[in-house]
């Protein structure tokens, strides 16, 4: 009887702990306060940009929309990518993939410079489970679409980040897509995600061990990748070298979920996150109204040498969700995994 008694005690002591490690490991316990060092210049009715790439040499940004709102909701409307002029004073974003002659659910996109104002433009497509990387040119504030690109390793794909006009990482959020694997994945922070490399013709794996990768960039002056690790809470660092191999190098503790990775005009990233990833899964289900946002600045020199901060957090309330920011001059662009809006922050220059 008495074993029985500890056996028992020992069943609850670890199921107590498996939970408190669930909530703690999610940032369940972290005090969401407002963080705004500016105003709220302007709101977009553009539902889910979920990501934004930048030309600051070219001054104008490419934005991913996809109303995953009313798609889960069994409604779905047709994604957009739109263009943004930064050298307008009224910011209002125009839409440039109405000529797309397939459906379009966008994701993560890269963007690459071919020279000025000519562009290559990937974009991550989910269509009724298929998963494609739709590939574009762009150039004089017109989108042509050139080709398509699908393989079997596409599990399930989430950004992209191009290192040339035919080579690109993308990153597979999770290896098992449903079932005890997907649960361990989301709860326990399983281990088993990746990075792809694309070299025009082949697809392999460079990178795996990852809970849950995420966005990702790459750094053309430092020759580094990073990699988001909501889950782990973690931006991990990587050295591209021969045919697209990736050389470990570190990993950032972010202490918050963070999700795609922009860089500023000094080369700091700038990352949107998701402070409380339980919170933002009950609004994913629709059983919360809001979650909460915030925008986090990481300066990295290498070696050990970072310096994190927030430069917005918010309850919600402004936008739920934020999962991608980029600053230009004193104005920040924040766009969300599934609010029905995307906001650009006036800032109190530093």
């Amino acid at each position: 009887m008495k074993k029985g008694y500890i056996l028992s005690f020992l069943v609850i002591l670890l199921v107590g702990l498996y939970v408190f490690y669930i909530f703690a490991s999610t940032g369940y316990f972290r005090k969401i306060t407002p963080v705004l060092d500016g105003e709220v210049y302007a709101s977009f009715d553009i539902p889910g940009v979920e990501d934004i790439a930048v030309s600051y040499e070219d001054k104008f940004l490419i934005l991913s929309s996809d109303d995953r709102k009313s798609r889960k909701n069994g409604n779905p409307e047709q994604g957009g990518i739109y263009f943004l002029d930064l050298t307008r004073r009224d910011l209002v974003p125009r839409l440039i993939s109405g000529s797309f002659g397939k459906t379009l659910y966008p994701h993560g996109i890269s963007l690459f410079r071919i020279d000025s104002m000519n562009y290559r433009l990937w974009v991550i497509n989910h269509v009724r489970g298929i998963h494609t990387i739709e590939v574009f040119r762009f150039g004089g504030q017109l989108l042509l679409h050139e080709k398509t690109i699908t393989d079997e390793s596409m599990l399930s794909p989430n950004d992209v980040a191009a290192l040339s006009e035919n080579t690109f990482y993308f990153t597979n959020d999770h290896r098992f897509l449903s079932g005890p694997g997907r649960l361990a994945e989301d709860y326990l922070g399983l281990k088993v995600s990746n990075v792809m490399w694309y070299d025009g013709s082949a697809f392999k794996e460079v990178a795996t061990g990852i809970a849950y990768a995420n966005g990702l960039n790459y750094d053309v002056k430092r020759n580094l990748l990073f990699v988001a690790s909501p889950r782990g809470f973690l931006v991990n660092v990587y050295q591209p070298v021969t045919n697209g191999d990736l050389v470990f190098l570190e990993s950032i503790p972010a202490g918050t979920g963070v999700d795609n990775i922009e860089f500023d005009e000094n080369g700091n990233l700038l990352i949107g996150c998701h402070p409380n990833l339980l919170a933002f899964t009950a609004y994913a289900a629709g059983k919360k109204p809001y979650a909460p946002s915030e925008v986090i600045r990481i300066s990295y020199d290498g070696d050990n040498d970072y310096d994190i901060s927030t430069l917005w957090m918010d309850d919600g309330k402004i936008m739920s969700a934020s999962a991608v920011a980029v600053m230009y001059r004193d104005k920040m662009f924040v766009g969300n995994v599934m609010d029905d809006h995307f906001v650009v922050l006036k800032m109190n220059r530093e």
